[in-house]
């Protein structure tokens, strides 16, 4: 069957990235078959600038949705899963059974111009393959620096997912944690889940800074106990994360959004089975990291996923 993509991006005031985005999404060697491009409230010039860039890219179509974090007035929007509901919102504009592939993409990601190219071969090459995507590079304190994650996760912003996998694990589930949520539902259904670090795309905003970096930090603490995680995995993890800026605050501001939302008793992912197999994979991964020697452990996972 003949590979075909969809893509949607949810964007929300990127007017200081849209321009790169989108012109690298032009220069793809093997585009997509559609793009829609979800302008969420944005009040920064982005729709506008959207508006005018789509008239020279014939795949890309440009669609407005009001929030309804925006009426009532919510701060920190990443915490009530805007970004996933827009996502869905962009989703329900195409027929998705029409695509062997559906991808998400932020408005401050600039991808290579290779990247469908390569990143379909891959999910060719392997059968299983039921999410895939690039790394990420960011310019921190003026050096670009590779987020370096575990081979098995998939960053947020540019995940693609076959459509038999897609289907599978339900879509993408409109709650905080919804990218941690759904690799681990895909591995639960026998795909696997990897990213492909000769595919490196250009993130033009600190991951998790959309609303501070600290209250970014509480927020993928607050997903670490909605997907399960355990309270030793958290504290070992809050450790590591006391070494990144804010350093101590940064592992704190982790650690008490966990605590935080057990507190709160926030609503975790009610499927037993999920609980047991996200557990399970913890204790594989701690198990293999003891194991590890020095180096490999210090360039282990630098971020779970959560947006």
């Amino acid at each position: 069957m003949q590979q075909r993509v969809l893509v949607i991006s949810a964007v929300r005031n990127e007017a200081p990235h849209i321009e790169r985005v989108v012109h690298a999404m032009a220069a793809q060697e093997r585009p997509p078959e559609r793009w829609i491009v979800v302008d969420d409230g944005s009040t920064d010039g982005t729709l506008e600038w959207l508006l005018a860039l789509q008239t020279n890219v014939d795949f890309m179509d440009v669609v407005t949705r009001r929030s309804p974090d925006d009426i009532a007035g919510a701060r920190d929007r990443l915490a009530r899963a805007a970004a996933p509901r827009a996502f869905n919102a962009g989703l329900a504009r195409a027929d998705r059974h029409a695509y062997t592939h559906i991808m998400k993409l932020d408005g401050d990601i600039e991808l290579p111009p290779d990247y469908f190219r390569i990143l379909l071969r891959a999910f060719a090459r392997d059968p299983d393959l039921g999410l895939c995507g690039g790394d990420l590079e960011e310019e921190i304190a003026g050096t670009l620096r590779l987020l370096r994650i575990p081979p098995t996760h998939v960053h947020g912003a540019l995940k693609c997912w076959s459509h038999e996998c897609f289907e599978a694990i339900g879509g993408v589930h409109e709650t905080l944690g919804w990218d941690t949520i759904d690799e681990t539902y895909a591995r639960m259904r026998g795909y696997t889940t990897r990213h492909l670090p000769e595919l490196v795309a250009r993130h033009h905003r600190e991951v998790g800074t959309a609303d501070g970096t600290l209250r970014g930090r509480a927020r993928h603490g607050e997903c670490a106990y909605i997907s399960h995680f355990g309270l030793w995995w958290v504290t070992l993890r809050a450790f590591k994360l006391a070494r990144s800026r804010p350093r101590g605050l940064s592992g704190a501001a982790f650690l008490y959004g966990y605590v935080r939302a057990a507190a709160r008793r926030v609503q975790r992912v009610p499927d037993p089975e999920f609980r047991r197999f996200a557990r399970q994979e913890l204790r594989d991964r701690a198990w293999s990291a003891a194991r590890a020697s020095p180096q490999t452990i210090s360039t282990s996972g630098r971020r779970a996923g959560c947006e």
